[in-house]
């Protein structure tokens, strides 16, 4: 076992549970392909716990007033903030990413918690004035109940500690499961809440076989709400799970974003950010920038650029400090980008830079730009998720969102340009929950974050985020 890497455990009913006789999975570092720990699967008697467990937490967490339930959240998310160093290694251990983005993610955790601390506060109901003179008409906020949750590898800090940030502040008692490739920093989070002073039951966490914990808990009638991030296939599985029990499921999906760069834009500014954007994370990112749709006249000026700004970038073990883009997360991302890449090859893509599978330990991939790609290639419909950039012309506005609006995805899409009409039709017109123009930063606490079409539906973070915990009573009174 590699050192610096915590031990793994269960949460249940305030307790951590160490593996014991429990089947484990292996959690690997993506950079090494070494084994660094063990998680352990919960039995069908620990999910059965955890579900009782969390149903009697509810009612205590429902009734504990929203100032408490803000001192608890904030006293986590200063924990996460002094503990950031040691969590930061764990999330580039297990995960890959360089240790920079890490420290980004884990600061975005803890804003998260202290943010909806205060969004719980003000969960307002209203009076709404009557027909007659001696009814009263209230309309209460209250919390909908407990919630399963079920996050992805590939931001192992911030989203979970958005659902659960959302969710312990409107009242709602979690089980959460996470990725069992990333268990160590969710657990460390929920260490800090655990330590702030978190009741017992009110969190779970349970790792073992998705598909059997997904429908154990989903199946079960004390699970009022759902939440889950990861791919369209699961999402439609786990949504057609919750409508069997009529619970309400919050969605957040794939991408494939595309990227607007008009003639007029800043092409260095568009050239720099956007190979920056694209092989963040190792791509590994469903916002991430990955169809770059340029206007004609100056597409081979932006390509030179792009191709140049992805070869200075430096690829390499995230642990170490120069390091921009690390391993893929696991053996089957690799796989997946390696037989993209190759199928798009087949087809007639030009591979301008990247398009290998660096040697040696780990699973890293250089960074791939692709032009020339003809539609029937599987990269022109499928989320790529790794270090793939696809370039592609344009003539004028309409064709250009003609491709960006072509596919079922509709969580995040960009526009570089100087002209604000431009802006405004394009902003206006793009099929996705999120836009950014000129820039690629929009994911902040305070902020909705979520999709449309086949990216999901429900938004996380702002004063959206903690509308899908809260649940509308009207009380009407003599």
């Amino acid at each position: 076992m590699s050192t610096g890497y915590d031990p793994l455990y269960l949460y249940i009913d305030g307790e951590f549970l160490s593996a014991g006789q429990r089947d484990t999975s292996p959690v690997i570092n993506p950079a090494t392909g070494a084994v660094i720990g063990r998680v352990p699967h919960a039995t069908p008697q620990d999910l059965e716990r955890a579900v009782q467990s969390t149903e009697r937490a509810f009612k205590v967490w429902r009734n504990t007033a929203p100032y408490e339930r803000a001192r608890i959240l904030k006293g986590a998310a200063e924990l996460i903030r002094e503990r950031s160093p040691h969590i930061e290694r764990l999330l580039t251990l297990e995960q890959g990413k360089a240790l920079s983005e890490s420290h980004y993610e884990v600061a975005s955790a803890a804003d998260y918690f202290e943010w909806f601390a205060e969004e719980g506060k003000r969960s307002y109901g209203r009076v709404v004035p009557s027909r007659r003179a001696e009814v009263q008409q209230l309309v209460k906020r209250q919390p909908i109940g407990p919630v399963a949750a079920f996050t992805p590898w590939n931001f192992p800090a911030i989203t979970p500690s958005r659902k659960l940030s959302a969710a312990l502040a409107a009242g709602c008692s979690v089980i959460i499961k996470p990725a069992e490739e990333c268990p160590a920093t969710t657990l460390a989070i929920v260490r800090c809440l655990h330590d702030a002073g978190l009741p017992a039951g009110v969190l779970q966490v349970v790792f073992g076989v998705p598909d059997a914990i997904s429908a154990c808990l989903i199946g079960s009638p004390a699970i009022r709400k759902v939440t889950f991030t990861g791919s369209v296939p699961v999402g439609r599985l786990l949504a057609a799970r919750a409508a069997e029990g009529v619970k309400p499921i919050s969605l957040e999906l794939g991408g494939h974003g595309p990227v607007l760069v008009f003639a007029d834009a800043d092409i260095d500014q568009a050239t720099r950010l956007g190979a920056a954007n694209r092989f963040r994370g190792t791509g590994q990112i469903c916002i991430s920038s990955t169809r770059f749709l340029v206007q004609h006249s100056v597409y081979q000026q932006f390509t030179e650029k792009f191709v140049a700004a992805t070869e200075a970038l430096k690829v390499g073990d995230g642990m170490m400090p120069d390091t921009q883009v690390g391993p893929l997360s696991n053996a089957r991302r690799l796989e997946k980008i390696e037989a993209l890449v190759a199928d798009a090859v087949q087809h007639g893509a030009t591979v301008l830079t990247g398009g290998k599978r660096i040697d040696g330990p780990g699973y890293f991939y250089t960074p791939t730009v692709l032009a020339d790609v003809p539609m029937d290639a599987r990269v022109m419909h499928e989320e790529p998720f790794g270090p793939i950039a696809i370039l592609m012309p344009f003539h004028n506005l309409d064709d250009a969102l003609a491709e960006a609006n072509r596919l079922p995805y509709g969580l995040s899409a960009y526009v570089f340009t100087k002209d604000a009409r431009t802006a405004i039709d394009a902003g206006e017109r793009l099929e996705a929950g999120m836009i950014g123009i000129n820039h690629f930063s929009m994911v902040v606490s305070e902020l909705p974050f979520g999709g449309m079409k086949e990216s999901g539906y429900g938004s996380e973070g702002g004063t959206e985020g903690i509308e899908h915990y809260l649940t509308t009573k009207f009380i009407s009174q003599v």
